[in-house]
């Protein structure tokens, strides 16, 4: 069933002026990709230098789970010709931690913050939405739907049903703009879309890494033997989802996937996104972003 969220090719492209997410207007148009910039350690490293050249408008938090989770095990990452494949399996505190130790300090970051939040079951999801809604700190929500429900076994953001289910039960616990965050693996991606947007999200985010593997010396180089793929080698990928999912809603959409300058940015609007994530090419340069959204500010 369409409504106000669905259909409506180019609507949420307009070169202009971005249009808010929910009721909230960021201040710019480039966000980070989660886990992909870690604010906290760049601040212990560059200080007040780095608030005063922050190179992002939305600052996006790494993704929160509800338990602490240390991660797979080295090496996580391997270098490609054209990127990167990781496999850092969201390591983090746990909510109780984040909001106690890092969330009141990413707030006195210069920027919005957007806190990244993946469940394995409904509960799990509920439970972090509502904890990070109540938090004045926090702008917006970013709901990461790229793993397996343990309830059904379906990877929630394969599955429109699954998707609009984890969406309506979040939407219904918090008044915080909620941006959704597909997976690339989804069959369907504009059916995925349309039930997010559906389901009450105000924005959608894309790509997250595309399933991949490294070998060296005829051995998986990675210790969990795969990974996830970014950087410039998925761009063409990224911007075939970001146009075919703009054209199929009218919330607003963030297109990444090998944003390494202006004119990887300029090509995600062109294909119908009104904000950009810059993710990989952080690893290579925390200021990376810093010149695209400059000229991005200037259009």
């Amino acid at each position: 069933m369409a409504d106000e969220h669905t259909t409506g090719e180019g609507a949420a492209g307009d070169r202009d002026e971005p249009p808010a997410i929910g009721g909230w207007r960021p201040p710019g148009r480039v966000f980070n990709g989660s886990g992909t910039f870690d604010a906290l350690a760049a601040l212990a490293v560059f200080g007040d230098a780095l608030l005063e050249r922050f190179p992002f408008d939305v600052y996006v938090s790494k993704t929160i789970t509800r338990e602490p989770r240390v991660g797979n095990p080295p090496p996580r990452i391997a270098e490609t010709a054209a990127g990167m494949v990781n496999s850092i399996g969201l390591p983090n505190k746990g909510l109780a931690r984040f909001l106690a130790e890092d969330l009141p300090r990413l707030g006195e970051l210069p920027v919005p913050v957007c806190v990244s939040v993946m469940g394995h079951s409904g509960d799990e999801l509920a439970a972090l939405v509502a904890a990070v809604g109540e938090r004045e700190e926090v702008a917006a929500i970013e709901l990461n739907v790229s793993c397996p429900n343990v309830e059904s076994g379906l990877v929630i953001g394969q599955d429109p049903g699954e998707t609009a289910r984890a969406v309506a039960r979040a939407r219904a616990l918090t008044t915080k703009p909620l941006v959704v965050k597909l997976t690339p693996t989804a069959s369907d991606q504009a059916a995925v879309a349309r039930a997010a947007a559906d389901a009450g999200a105000d924005a959608l985010s894309l790509v997250n890494t595309f399933p991949g593997t490294v070998f060296a010396r005829g051995r998986p180089l990675l210790a969990r033997g795969h990974g996830g793929l970014s950087g410039p080698a998925i761009k063409p990928l990224a911007l075939a989802q970001v146009r075919t999912v703009a054209a199929a809603v009218r919330i607003p959409v963030i297109g990444m996937g090998g944003i390494a300058a202006v004119a990887d940015a300029e090509d995600f609007l062109a294909a119908g996104a009104s904000y950009v994530a810059v993710g990989t090419a952080n690893f290579r340069d925390p200021l990376a972003a810093l010149p695209i959204r400059k000229a991005l500010r200037a259009m």
